[in-house]
């Protein structure tokens, strides 16, 4: 990864258990993913390590729509001034209009579930750049070398990041840890709790490995080597 540009983690919860993250880079900062509702506080002190504020903030981009990824959109638009990115196949649920399915992927899924944690509401919010079909979106304009790009597969407005120094930022796409994600484990790749579609989401990592992507960011756990990503996109094709 070049000198000049920085991928930080932003713990939501510890031990990576909820992952947001900050690309910084000389002319532009971008953050992906928001957190749960009401966590402001948290991307702001990391922010402020690197010598930063929220008006640093040039782009938000949201992976999609679980309340963990995109529950503090809205504060965090209004904070940083920032556009924010997402997919349109998810609109619906940004603006809290949609109620959200989930497909469990095993017993800890079921679990989770039935706590009710992943079906708490957020503030709606629209977009303001939303990507349409298998539209791309290049970062240029906000000071990073990369593309965002439709990854769908976890729900059907999931997006990725590519970056030019070979990292992607994938959101829910894979996990790696135990039960949510993080504590241990967590340089092995696991389905998170929930997944729409393991073909097509086995479909848009592999996409993302054959354009060199050799370093993966996720909301839960992880990063992974590609060898571990690669691994796992078999796994989830023997699934269909």
């Amino acid at each position: 990864m070049p000198p000049s540009l920085q991928i930080v983690r932003v713990p939501i919860l510890p031990f990576g258990m909820i992952n947001c993250h900050l690309i910084i880079a000389p002319h532009g900062c971008i953050l992906v993913d928001t957190g749960l509702p009401g966590t402001e506080a948290r991307i702001g002190k990391v922010l402020a390590r690197h010598g930063l504020a929220f008006g640093a903030i040039k782009l938000i981009v949201i992976t999609h729509a679980h309340v963990d990824h995109a529950g503090n959109a809205a504060r965090l638009r209004a904070l940083s001034g920032a556009p924010i990115l997402a997919h349109a196949a998810d609109l619906g649920h940004y603006t809290q209009q949609d109620a959200m399915t989930f497909c469990a992927t095993g017993w800890f899924g079921r679990l989770f579930l039935k706590t009710g944690l992943i079906l708490q509401p957020y503030a709606p919010f629209v977009p303001d750049i939303l990507l349409t079909g298998d539209e791309q979106r290049g970062l240029a304009p906000f000071g990073i070398d990369g593309v965002v790009l439709p990854t769908p597969g976890h729900t059907a407005g999931s997006i990725s990041i590519r970056l030019a120094s070979k990292a992607a930022m994938v959101g829910d796409l894979i996990a790696s840890g135990i039960f949510l994600g993080g504590l241990v484990r967590t340089g092995h790749a696991k389905r998170p709790p929930f997944k729409d579609d393991p073909a097509a989401t086995a479909a848009a990592l592999q996409q993302l490995l054959d354009a060199g992507a050799e370093h993966f960011y996720m909301g839960h756990g992880g990063p992974l080597p590609a060898a571990e990503v690669l691994s796992h996109a078999r796994k989830l094709r023997a699934l269909t």
